[in-house]
Parts: structure tokens; C-alpha cells; sequence
């Protein structure tokens, strides 16, 4: 494990998912995933979403596009929350699902709002 590229994710990570998702993954993680989990945060968040190449609301356009487009649904919601901390809005969101829907399909794409919908309502509804 590189410890730079590991700091450097998990603080990453932090900044774009918060402490409260990132502490209760770490709590999570166990002797059979530990490996994984370290590749996770090396690799897509301390290389990848640490990189300055595009801004962080960007990478939240990005990774729900992708998400979407290759129907992994499970972590859409994850993705949508974490856009209150990289400046994407629910336009940007809006318009990245849109993509999909030509590029892709318009049934991921339809998934993908129904899913951020009920995230957007979720967040609503927490308390401040």
C-alpha cells in the first residue's frame, strides 16, 4: 500500500462522500476486503478523484453518467449525496442522465433519475 496515495484518498474521499459514509465503510471493512477497500481508495480516490485534471463537480457528472450507463444502479445514490460536496447540481445531474439516455439507453437513464429522485427527496428531508 502506498501510504501518500492512501492518505491522499482517504481525505479525498472524505471531502466527496463525508465522514459520516467514510467512517461507517471503514467500520465495515474486514481481514477479507481490506485489500480491496485499499485499492479503492489508492486507486480511484487518491489517483483518480485526486487528480486536478477536472474539477470534482465534473467527476460527479462523470461517475453518475458512467454509473448509470453500465446499470450499476447500487451506487447512484451514494454518488447523488455526494454531489452537495463536489458543486454538481440537480441541472448538471439532469443533464449528465440525459446522455445516458441517448448514448446508452433511455431505460438506464430513467432508472437513474427515478433513483436520484428519491435520493434528492431523502436529502430534503434530513435534518441541516
Amino acid at each position: 500500500m502506498s501510504t501518500d496515495r492512501y492518505e491522499t484518498g482517504m481525505k479525498v474521499r472524505r471531502s466527496v462522500l463525508g465522514d459520516a459514509h467514510v467512517d461507517r465503510a471503514e467500520k465495515n471493512k474486514t481481514d477479507f476486503d481490506l485489500a480491496f477497500q485499499s485499492l479503492i481508495t489508492e486507486g480511484a480516490w487518491g489517483t483518480v478523484w485526486a487528480s486536478d485534471g477536472i474539477s470534482k463537480r465534473e467527476r460527479s457528472m462523470i461517475t453518475l453518467a458512467l454509473l448509470a450507463a453500465t446499470g450499476n444502479f447500487e451506487e447512484i445514490p451514494m454518488h447523488i449525496r455526494a454531489t452537495a460536496n463536489t458543486g454538481a447540481s440537480k441541472s448538471d445531474v439532469l443533464e449528465a442522465f440525459q446522455h445516458v439516455a441517448i448514448y446508452a439507453g433511455v431505460p438506464k437513464a430513467n432508472h437513474a433519475l427515478k433513483l436520484a429522485k428519491a435520493t434528492y427527496a431523502e436529502m430534503e428531508e434530513e435534518p441541516k
